[in-house]
């Protein structure tokens, strides 16, 4: 199989990766996991948990806050999808976490910028069906700080990014998975 992309978003308790993680299990028995959160309070650990606990023996799972990209080298043969979840975290701990870089709000971004591209790239080597969690955190109110403005700004672009090199971007609200590509305006040549 050639690899597909997908990238399936939404806002909190939208449904998302609960669609995502049937989407996978539709098209392959096993699947890949690749989890990005970082356990650093009690309350993520509870998310965490509740995840795991959704995902059987159909699952591999893999770890990776940072350089996920080099994940997908080591993915088995014997599992026909990937599930990365979620992107908007890997992009926090890029972009706030152990190696996150010095400089400007824009430099930091083409930190970002540059991880995202190679994470794709790596995707679109599997040769797997990969399909990107992500959360929109654009559609509500301008948040009162800078940190929270500008991580709004970031996984907006993060989201445009990986949805252009997505085959199929679904928009999930109250648990309904609508496919954004197929209804998406498109610019005549």
């Amino acid at each position: 199989m050639t690899s597909e992309l997908v990238m399936v978003t939404g806002g909190a308790r939208s449904g998302k990766s609960e669609f995502a993680e049937q989407y996978v299990l539709h098209y392959a028995p096993k699947c890949d996991y690749i989890a990005t959160a970082e356990i650093l309070d009690e309350e993520m650990a509870e998310r965490v948990r509740l995840h795991r606990a959704r995902r059987d023996a159909r699952w591999v799972n893999h770890e990776a806050p940072y350089h996920a990209e080099e994940t997908f080298a080591k993915l088995g043969a014997d599992t026909g999808c990937v599930l990365f979840d979620c992107l908007t975290i890997y992009m926090c701990n890029l972009f706030y976490g152990q190696n996150a870089p010095e400089g400007d709000f824009l430099e930091r971004c083409d930190y970002v910028f540059a991880e995202i591209d190679k994470l794709i790239a790596a995707a679109k080597a599997s040769g797997k069906r990969v399909v990107f969690v992500t959360n929109e955190v654009g559609a509500g109110i301008v948040p009162e700080n800078k940190m929270a403005r500008e991580y709004r700004d970031l996984a907006g672009w993060v989201n445009q990014r990986v949805a252009q090199a997505a085959d199929k971007v679904f928009y999930c609200v109250a648990g309904q998975a609508v496919d954004m590509k197929k209804l998406a305006f498109k610019f005549e040549d």
